[in-house]
């Protein structure tokens, strides 16, 4: 990520690219290391075939400029 401002109670999302990802599919995502431990809430959203969204929001209580890292799972879904 990137180590830009981030005030408090702000989102920023962005698009992942991946050719194994289906719109059936379930993403999770988590905030693995680098920045402040739970200043962040990380979500995975508009999953689609071939992308996902992930929203990163700080909630610190104030501004923050740390290159969190993150990591994802997939759980291969099916329409039911």
């Amino acid at each position: 990520m990137n180590g830009a401002a981030l005030a408090d109670a702000t989102n920023v999302s962005f698009t992942v690219t991946n050719s194994s990802i289906a719109a059936t599919d379930v993403v999770i995502v988590n905030h693995a290391s680098a920045g402040t431990a739970g200043a962040y809430s990380v979500l995975a959203n508009a999953v689609a075939a071939g992308s996902f969204a992930v929203t990163v929001r700080n909630v610190s209580g104030g501004s923050l400029s740390q290159a969190i890292v993150l990591s994802f799972a997939v759980i291969k879904g099916a329409a039911a």
